[in-house]
């Protein structure tokens, strides 16, 4: 295929289509990758890169897809080599590069497109018995027995997608999901990307190098996606599929994990009293345990605390908010901090204060301030964002605004200040608590408009940065000033501030 250089169309498009197998002659001086890209999180390899952009020029070409891709579609690239001892070489001296393309669900109305991978199940090929058998499903009657004649078609469905890892070794999505929380594979998976073009290469006795998708077109409802940025696999339909296809090759350690390791040594206590404990918490570090070995602040202060052996004893008799504990104690965030943001955080030292401060950020009576730098001018000094806000359930961790089914999330701002660079530094003051709320109320076009710079899920170009946190020092530039409350056995009011990293 042509590089991105160019301009004959035409040219391109005759070359693209001869083939699914598309040569890839390196531009520079590029190393192969060490391993494999590990897709839940990832900064593009100068090749995937080079392919994306080839199949960009492509793209162009096609003038009978442009309103289906100006819409919004994920594509992907795959590259490859017929030798599996490249790893980690130079480009110009290793075996004949090559890259595979597909796109996600189907382009103009069909799963296959000349110079794309095939599916890895045809759900149009002519004569399927699941065509029959859902044109009879529908002509029946709303009832218990089409409903069951329905779910066992789909249970039919999700068996056919048999797909394949590293060691040649095949399951279908019934099988892997089986082990899943949700247990029934969701729609459209096996539809993605990034399981069909490993699923190709595999069957053809190709060797994955590295990969990357991108999106294309309008942001889909609600989301906030950008042309032509990178964007990882998803984590509800690709996750389980790609911890089954991924089996055999060597896959690149999730990046963040260095960085959590690393920045958990920076935590430090604010506050200490038998009641209450305060963090400075710093960016990249998790709040709560998560599902990935690296420490939280929960896990590293339950450690000091339990190590200490500081048994809080009542002053005034009532045991019900003395903190007391007896053996080793468990120690319960009050709230939490996204893993990129840097900040105040409290933890309770027992459950009756955990939920006597719950019921204060209920009923509005704890006051938070952070402080962030947005990627553009917001207009006005002052005002109120009231956006609903919903989990993207097939795109986790995003959140989404959602008018229709999503929670109440409403923030307040200040202007600080404006730039001559074009940033605005604002106060933000939450009113309620959604996950990223301030992250979305910034970049979202019915906000503020102005991503939060350095935000890795919101903000333009956010895979493409120097590291997987984007900023050159690797901070999302959003920091949980100040809380104030009453405390829950003394009655003051507390107020706690955290001082601004140096970064800002």
């Amino acid at each position: 295929m042509p590089s991105k250089a160019s301009n004959n169309h035409q040219a391109i498009k005759a070359e693209y289509t001869a083939a699914t197998l598309h040569p890839l002659i390196p531009e520079g001086e590029v190393a192969l990758p060490q391993h494999f890209t590990y897709p839940f999180l990832y900064t593009p390899h100068p090749l995937a890169i080079q392919a994306a952009t080839e199949l960009k020029a492509y793209l162009a070409t096609q003038t009978e897809w442009q309103a289906e891709i100006s819409r919004g579609k994920m594509f992907g690239v795959l590259v490859v080599s017929s030798a599996s001892s490249v790893l980690g070489g130079s480009a110009a001296e290793a075996f004949p590069l090559f890259f595979l393309a597909a796109f996600s669900g189907l382009l103009d109305g069909k799963n296959r497109q000349q110079g794309f991978v095939p599916p890895i199940f045809d759900l149009q090929q002519p004569g399927q018995y699941f065509q029959q058998e859902d044109t009879e499903i529908s002509q029946m009657p709303d009832s218990e027995a089409k409903s069951l004649r329905s779910h066992n078609l789909q249970l039919w469905l999700f068996n056919q997608y048999a797909v394949l890892n590293a060691h040649g070794t095949s399951r279908t999505l019934t099988d892997i999901f089986d082990h899943e929380t949700c247990r029934i594979p969701p729609s459209g998976a096996g539809e993605c990307c990034a399981p069909k073009l490993l699923q190709y290469a595999y069957s053809h006795n190709l060797h994955p190098l590295c990969m990357a998708e991108f999106w294309m077109g309008a942001s889909p409802h609600g989301q906030l996606r950008y042309d032509g940025d990178y964007y990882p696999a998803c984590q509800a339909k690709c996750k389980p599929i790609l911890r089954h296809m991924l089996q055999g090759l060597d896959v690149e350690e999730n990046p963040l994990l260095p960085i959590l390791r690393e920045r958990a040594k920076q935590m430090r206590i604010i506050y200490d009293d038998p009641y209450i404990i305060a963090v400075d918490k710093p960016a990249g570090m998790l709040a709560v345990r998560g599902n990935i070995d690296a420490p939280s602040v929960e896990s590293e202060i339950e450690k000091l605390y339990n190590d200490s052996q500081d048994v809080p004893s009542s002053t005034s008799g009532d045991s019900s908010l003395s903190g007391d504990k007896t053996e080793a104690c468990t120690i319960f965030p009050v709230h939490r901090l996204d893993m990129d943001t840097s900040g105040i955080m409290l933890i309770a030292k027992s459950q009756e204060i955990h939920r006597e401060l719950q019921v204060q950020f209920y009923r509005h009576i704890i006051k938070k301030r952070y402080v962030a730098l947005l990627d553009g001018i917001v207009a006005e000094d002052s005002g109120t964002i009231d956006l609903p806000l919903s989990p993207n359930a097939l795109d986790r961790p995003r959140q989404m605004v959602n008018h229709l089914h999503g929670k109440p999330a409403v923030t307040r701002y200040e202007v600080i200040r404006r730039t001559d660079d074009g940033h605005t530094l604002v106060a933000f003051y939450p009113e309620t608590g959604r996950t990223h709320q301030l992250r979305v109320h910034a970049a979202s076009p019915e906000g503020l408009g102005c991503p939060i710079v350095g935000d890795r899920l919101y903000s333009p170009g956010g895979m493409t940065r120097q590291n997987p946190m984007h900023m050159p020092e690797g901070h999302l530039m959003l920091h949980a000033q100040s809380i104030e409350f009453i405390h829950p056995f003394t009655g003051e009011i507390i107020t706690l501030s955290a001082p601004m990293p140096a970064y800002f």
